[in-house]
């Protein structure tokens, strides 16, 4: 088992700035990556962003690039989503999420998830 703890959500008006952290620990050497994802009341969860822990291959959504930077501390098996210029749509419930897949994405471990709401 993998376990995650997110931690650094807030509220913070529209064009400010967070930084969320997730800390895997468990059963860590069984992932390959991990990725961030965002619930907004009423709206499925949507993906943010993910990085690969060999490599530090990243990917974003569209609507998040430019704006958002995931990255890791492979010594900490944390990683780190800082998101600037925030939108007031970009409150949600983020989520990170652990990868098991090795060529592809499969995320098999969730954490509980941090209120990221943003005023205009």
């Amino acid at each position: 088992q993998v376990q995650l703890a997110e931690s650094g959500g807030g509220m913070v008006q529209a064009g400010g700035s967070l930084r969320l952290s997730c800390a895997a620990s468990g059963r860590t050497a069984s992932t390959y990556g991990m990725g961030w994802f965002r619930q907004a009341p009423g709206k499925e969860r949507e993906f943010v962003a993910r990085i690969k822990w060999n490599g530090g291959r990243t990917y974003y959504a569209d609507y998040v690039k430019g704006r958002f930077t995931i990255s890791r501390d492979n010594a900490k098996n944390t990683v780190f989503l800082q998101m600037n210029s925030l939108k007031p749509e970009d409150t949600a419930v983020y989520y990170c999420a652990a990868d098991t897949s090795l060529l592809t994405t499969a995320y098999n471990y969730w954490g509980q998830g941090t209120q990221v709401t943003v005023s205009s």
